[in-house]
């Protein structure tokens, strides 16, 4: 893929984060993604460089989002398979919390791992220098201690992020038996997942089970930053199991690394929409708004940091 058209795919990102930032702390959980969407789909239209099949987006499937799975993007330009979250953290968003973004990847067809809606998985992820070190099945202690020792700190030094929820009550007990500091957050375990590999981030490890549509985008992320990412499917039914079994993953149980979900090169946008341990939100001023994005590229290995302004012409409605 095209080294310019990287910089073209956050012009998207831009848009989705715009229009949901207007969004923000609201309280309409179900707007800020909307409009996200919708923003994405009319500004892709306007590269005219890219078009393909949505493989990972809106888990509804039904059709009337913009972005549900199946659905296409563009009329022209190279065939592309298509990995979006218009708004990861939408609730976040609407009740103005953190790690809200827009992302956006784009992968030669049939490289992006296809995953049934619901589905979650297991996660860990740490920077580059977790590969051969971590591991999905090793305790979170012998993990944390393997970390500590390839960085020569102590594991009090380390910081663990995991999502909020009752299902990890062992997993934080877990690690802060092991003496890491925990970090919970509401939602935006895509973020997490980034800022693992970002040095002055604060984040030295991901873990726990979230959606497996965001984990497959953490791992178009991490592919660009060089960090280190395993995930598992965790089925929690029978019909999970299905699912899985006709779209091809025939043990569920299998660890996927970075390369296994995300095969080749891959082009990737995020612009963050509230502030987040990765990136920082829009912020309004008088006459217009400044966004921060990454846009990154796996063939050549550049990742770039964008802060844009962007101007306004504002019109009363009186």
């Amino acid at each position: 893929m095209e080294r310019n058209l990287a910089l073209e795919l956050v012009r998207v990102t831009e848009a989705a984060a715009l229009a949901a930032a207007r969004e923000n702390g609201r309280g309409d959980e179900m707007a800020p993604e909307r409009i996200a969407a919708q923003a994405i789909h009319h500004a892709f239209s306007s590269i005219g460089a890219f078009q393909g099949e949505i493989v990972l987006g809106d888990p509804d499937g039904s059709g009337a989002d913009p972005l549900s799975c199946g659905s296409r993007l563009g009329t022209s330009g190279a065939e592309v398979d298509v990995a979006v979250d218009p708004l990861e953290g939408g609730v976040s968003c609407a009740l103005g919390g953190p790690n809200a973004m827009s992302i956006m990847a784009l992968a030669d067809p049939g490289c992006i791992l296809r995953c049934p809606a619901g589905t979650y998985m297991d996660k860990i992820a740490t920077g580059p220098d977790g590969h051969g070190v971590v591991d999905l099945d090793r305790s979170p202690l012998e993990n944390l201690k393997r970390l500590a020792e390839a960085r020569s700190c102590y594991v009090e030094d380390l910081t663990v992020v995991i999502l909020d929820r009752p299902r990890h009550d062992t997993l934080i007990e877990q690690v802060r038996e092991a003496g890491a500091r925990v970090r919970l957050i509401p939602h935006g375990d895509v973020a997490a997942a980034m800022a693992t590999a970002k040095e002055d981030a604060g984040v030295d490890m991901l873990l726990g089970a979230g959606g497996a549509t965001q984990g497959v985008l953490s791992a178009a992320a991490l592919k660009g930053l060089g960090g280190f990412m395993q995930c598992r499917f965790v089925p929690r039914s029978a019909a999970d199991r299905d699912e899985l079994y006709e779209i091809g993953i025939k043990d569920p149980s299998r660890k996927l690394g970075v390369d296994e979900m995300v095969r080749g090169h891959v082009l990737l946008a995020a612009t963050g929409v509230t502030d987040g341990t990765f990136l920082e939100g829009v912020k309004f001023f008088k006459g217009g708004a400044v966004s921060h994005s990454v846009v990154m590229r796996s063939q050549s290995r550049t990742v770039r940091y964008l802060t844009t302004i962007h101007k306004f012409d504002y019109k009363p409605e009186y």
